[in-house]
Order: structure tokens, then sequence, then C-alpha cells
């Protein structure tokens, strides 16, 4: 073959190559009520990334003197997050972790939400849960930074808190990348509406120099109050909800365009309750419309090149009290629901 053949099979080939698929990922426990492991489930739901939430504040309670060190005597890694990493990854699933939470000692104060002095801080403490945890590939920058009381400062009528929030995922991302060029950083984090509408937030998430932090993916929780669809419009100023997320995407890489980057989204929590209204959320639909809900949700993510990755919140219900927690695919005894069955025929 010439190498004019070559190199054009080689571009038919590449051209006609499908786009990465979605991940299709969830938030659980790795054990049942019952005490067995939840891994079978996760395997029979067709579950490809297992999100998991790593504490800064409860694993460095006191100032490591090697904070990048996984070993240093001060770090007191969680038993049940060390069981689910290698539990989940034995069987092939991968585990996506949110990093949050800033200790006494690095500027956090009472609740651990203010963000740390030194973003270099947080930044070898990532670095030391990367050696913990090498199998781990997707890192999530915080948890919903832009809603009350989970990242401090953020004023909606100021640019501080974004900004704060910019050092440290830079600082994050340079470092997990300089441990391994396959570390995927999720950045951003925000959620459907807030203290900061996520537009609002893009547009201030700047570094001192004015360049938007570096990340591969833009994290969104696009919680909403009505059907997933992306033939509807935003119908409230600055909300991104499910239906939203053409125009959340557009607004992302806006914001990267000079950095010639057209990052993808990743839904790390979705979800909507069943049978009543809870702590969390004042609305609810029937069991059949969760169900309804979830195969709509991951029919667009699969078809839409633009989505990453997509988690349910979350495997099981809470258990029960008046103002429990309905979300999960199953009620807090195990049992399967409508939405179960929904989430494991979904692409």
């Amino acid at each position: 073959m010439t190498r004019l053949a070559l190199a054009t099979a080689c571009c038919v080939l590449a051209l006609a190559a499908p786009a990465e698929a979605e991940l299709k990922a969830i938030w659980g426990p790795a054990t049942m009520p019952d005490g067995t492991s939840a891994l079978p489930i996760y395997q029979d739901l067709g579950v490809e990334v297992l999100e998991e939430q790593l504490s800064w504040r409860a694993v460095a309670v006191s100032r490591p003197a090697n904070a990048r060190d996984p070993a240093d005597p001060a770090y007191v890694w969680p038993a049940a997050l060390d069981s689910a990493v290698t539990a989940a990854t034995a069987v092939g699933i991968r585990v996506a972790l949110m990093v949050r939470n800033t200790p006494r000692w690095a500027g956090g104060r009472k609740t651990g939400a203010h963000v740390p002095r030194r973003a270099r801080d947080y930044a070898d403490f990532v670095v030391a849960a990367s050696r913990r945890y090498p199998q781990v590939r997707h890192w999530m920058i915080w948890g919903e930074p832009t809603r009350p009381g989970q990242f401090a400062p953020m004023s909606k009528n100021s640019p501080r808190g974004p900004r704060a929030y910019a050092r440290l995922l830079d600082a994050a991302y340079g470092a997990l990348k300089s441990e391994s060029t396959a570390n995927v950083v999720i950045g951003g984090m925000t959620w459907t509406l807030g203290t900061i509408p996520a537009p609002r937030f893009l547009r201030w998430m700047r570094l001192p120099d004015g360049r938007p932090p570096r990340l591969d993916w833009y994290g969104h929780n696009p919680f909403s109050v009505r059907t997933p669809d992306l033939a509807q419009k935003p119908y409230y100023p600055g909300l991104r909800d499910f239906s939203d997320l053409d125009t959340l995407v557009r607004e992302v890489r806006r914001v990267y365009r000079k950095r010639n980057r057209r990052p993808k989204l990743w839904l790390s929590e979705f979800t909507v309750p069943s049978d009543r209204g809870s702590w969390a959320f004042s609305y609810y639909v029937s069991r059949e419309k969760q169900a309804e809900w979830v195969s709509a949700a991951y029919r667009i993510a699969h078809r839409t090149p633009y989505i990453a990755g997509l988690g349910w919140w979350t495997l099981l219900d809470a258990p029960e009290t008046a103002n429990s927690l309905t979300n999960g695919l199953m009620t807090q005894l195990g049992q399967p629901k409508p939405a179960f069955e929904a989430y494991k025929r979904a692409p």
C-alpha cells in the first residue's frame, strides 16, 4: 500500500471510529443493609463508575510532615473507602473520588467549608490520595461549591469565591497531572442554581492573570423539576437543569475557547425522588415516573457527545422517616423500584 493510500485509510478509520461513550455512574454504598457486598448489584446494573467522597479534613486532622506521602503518620485513611476502591476495581468498576472539606490547620474553620489558606496544601493532599489509590483516575475537585454552606467565601455579588475556587482547581490539576497524565481532573462541580448560578460562576472562575483554571471536564449536578428534554428552553434566569445542558456546554466552551479546549460535561449527580418529598426535595414523582426520568436522562447522555458521564444519586432510599430521602433505585431494604430496571436497561 502506498503512503498516500495508507494515510487515506487511516483518516477514514479515524472518521469512522465512534466517539467515546459516556460513563454510566452511580453514588451508593459498597455494602447492602444486610451486610452483603453491593458490587454484584452494581455489576448487574451495568455500572461503570462508582462515585465516592474523600474528606481531607477527616484524613488529615493534623498537619502532615510530608504532605504528598500517603504513609505520613498524620494521615488516617478511611478503611471503608479502601475496601470500596479495592472491591470495585477488582470487578472492573472504576472509582471517581470527590475531594473536599478543609482541615482546621489549613484554614477550614468550624465546618471545613472555607477555602484553604494555601491552594498548595490541597494539591499536596490530592497527590497523597492519588498515591494511596493509584487505581483511581477520575478526580472531582470539591462538590457543589455554589451551594450555600459548601464552600466559603461564596457571595452572590462577589467574584471572590469563584476566584478562590479557580486557584484550588488549577493547583490540583497541576499536581494530579504531574503524578499521571491519565488522571482526569473534573472542575466546576456546580449545581442547578446556587448562590452564584453556573453561568456567572463560569465567568468569574478566573486565576489572578485572568485565565480560566485548567480542567479536563466540567462537573455539574443538573437537578430538575421537569422531565429531561433538551428541546425545552431555560425557564429561570441562570438556572441550568438537565434540559439546559446544551446551553451550559456552550457557556463552558466559550470560557475555554482561547485555550483551544472543548471540555465535556461530567454530570456527577442527577436524581428525582419518588413517593414523597424530603428534607432535600420539596417535590416528588411516582415510582413509574421516576423510572421514566432515569430512562430519559441516560438516553440523552448516550446520544449526546459532549456528556462524559452521568451519575445517578443514589442506589438506596434512606432509612424511612417522615422526611427521609427517596431518590434510590431501590428501597431502604434493598427492594428494586421500577427505576432499577430502567437504569439497568440504560446504555
